[in-house]
C-alpha cells in the first residue's frame, strides 16, 4: 500500500467529507492496531515548577523567575503526589514544568532517584526543551544529559514542547523554546539511547493546514529511521488566559477530528494514535475513537497547564471505561509502553 503523501494529506484535511475520511483512518487503525482494545493509562502530571523563562505566547500556566506565584515543589510534595498515584493504581507519572534558570541535570538525578528508591512507577518525563535547556544550564551536550538521566530513572520523553514543527511559527508562538532542528534531535538521540517517547501537535493557533501538514511529516521522517515514537496525540489550541487569547480562533470539532483522521492516515509508522479528550471534552474523544484514535490517554489525576487556560476536564478510570465501551469497544488499562495492565 502507498504512503500518503503531503499533496494528499493537505486535499484530505480539506475535504468535506469528514465521515468518509473518517472511516479510511479507521480501516488503518484496524489494520496497525487490531481488536477491540482500547487503552488508556493511570498517572499524573505533576509539573515541579511553574518558573520559565521560554515566555511562550500559548501558555497560561507559566511565571517569571522571581514572581511572587512561582515555585519549585519540595521532593516530599512530590513523594506525596506519586504516593497517590500509586494508591489509585496509577503506573505512571508524567513530569513537565518551565525551563527553570536553576534547575541543572544534579536536580532531576536527585529527584529520578529519589523516586526510583521509594516507588516502582514509570517517570515519562521531561519534554525535549526542557532536555535542551537543562543541557545548556549544566554545560553539557544533549547526550551527555540523557545519558545520566537515564541512569538516574528516566524511562522515557513524552511529545510535549513540539507545538508546530515549523521555526516561522515557533518564532510567532514559541520564540525562546527549541527549534524544529533541536526539538528533532533530542528526540533522535533518545530514541538511540533506548528512551522511547510519543510526539505531540498542537493545532489552532496561528499555523496553517500546510505547516501542520509538515509537521507531521518531520515526525514521520524520524520515525522511520529511529522507531522511536510510541503514539502521536494531537491536541487544539486553548487560548484562554494566554497572549493569543482573542487572536485566533479554536478548533472546531470537525477540525480536530479531521486532523486526528489525517495524521493516522499519514502517520503510518506510529503504531497508536491518541484522542486529547482534555482539550476537546469525553464526548467528542469517544467519536474519535471512530475516526483513527485507539486510545483515550489517561485519567489526569492531576492537570495544571490546560486547566490555566479555564478548560477543565475531569474523569476517572470508570468515566473512561464507560466511554469506551459505550463506542463500541473493550476497555484496557495500560502502561506508558502500551502494555496491558487489565481488561475491564
Amino acid at each position: 500500500m502507498s504512503r500518503l503523501t503531503e499533496r494528499e494529506a493537505l486535499e484530505l484535511l480539506g475535504s468535506r467529507d469528514l465521515l468518509g475520511v473518517g472511516a479510511r483512518a479507521h480501516e488503518v487503525r484496524e489494520r496497525l492496531v487490531p481488536g477491540p482494545l482500547v487503552t488508556f493509562i493511570i498517572d499524573r502530571n505533576i509539573n515541579y515548577t511553574n518558573v520559565c523563562v521560554a515566555g511562550c505566547r500559548f501558555c497560561a500556566f507559566h511565571c517569571a523567575p522571581g514572581a511572587p506565584e512561582a515555585y519549585v515543589l519540595p521532593l516530599e510534595v512530590i513523594h506525596e503526589k506519586i504516593q497517590e498515584t500509586v494508591d489509585l493504581g496509577g503506573t505512571g507519572i508524567l513530569m513537565q514544568g518551565g525551563l527553570h534558570p536553576d534547575l541543572d541535570v544534579a536536580y532531576f538525578e536527585e529527584l529520578f532517584s529519589s523516586i526510583k528508591e521509594r516507588f516502582e512507577i514509570t517517570i515519562h518525563s521531561l519534554s525535549a526543551p526542557e532536555i535542551v535547556h537543562i543541557a545548556r544550564v549544566s554545560g553539557l551536550t544533549v547526550s551527555e544529559t540523557l545519558r545520566r538521566l537515564k541512569a538516574s530513572g528516566l524511562d522515557s520523553l513524552p511529545g510535549g514542547g513540539a507545538e508546530i514543527l515549523v521555526d516561522r511559527v515557533r518564532r510567532q508562538v514559541a520564540p525562546g523554546k527549541a527549534d524544529t532542528k533541536s526539538w528533532l534531535a533530542v528526540m533522535a538521540e533518545a530514541h538511540r539511547q533506548g528512551i522511547m517517547g510519543t510526539a505531540t501537535m498542537m493545532f489552532g493557533s496561528v499555523e496553517t493546514v500546510e505547516d501542520r501538514v509538515e509537521h507531521m511529516r518531520v515526525i514521520r521522517e524520524l520515525q522511520d529511521e529511529t522507531g522511536g515514537f510510541r503514539a502521536f496525540i494531537p491536541w487544539s489550541f486553548q487560548s484562554g488566559n494566554t497572549a493569543l487569547e482573542g487572536t485566533t480562533e479554536q478548533a472546531t470539532a470537525v477540525d480536530y477530528l479531521t486532523t486526528l483522521a489525517v495524521s493516522r492516515l499519514y502517520l503510518d509508522n506510529i503504531p497508536h494514535i491518541q484522542a486529547s479528550w482534555v482539550t476537546q471534552g469525553l464526548k467528542l474523544g469517544q467519536v474519535a475513537l471512530r475516526f483513527g484514535a485507539d486510545d483515550l490517554g489517561s485519567t489526569m489525576i492531576e492537570e495544571n497547564v490546560v486547566a490555566a487556560t479555564g478548560v477543565r476536564a475531569r474523569v476517572n478510570s470508570e468515566d473512561l471505561v464507560y466511554a469506551i465501551r459505550g463506542a463500541g469497544f473493550t476497555p484496557a488499562q495500560r502502561r506508558t509502553d502500551y502494555s496491558v495492565v487489565r481488561v475491564f
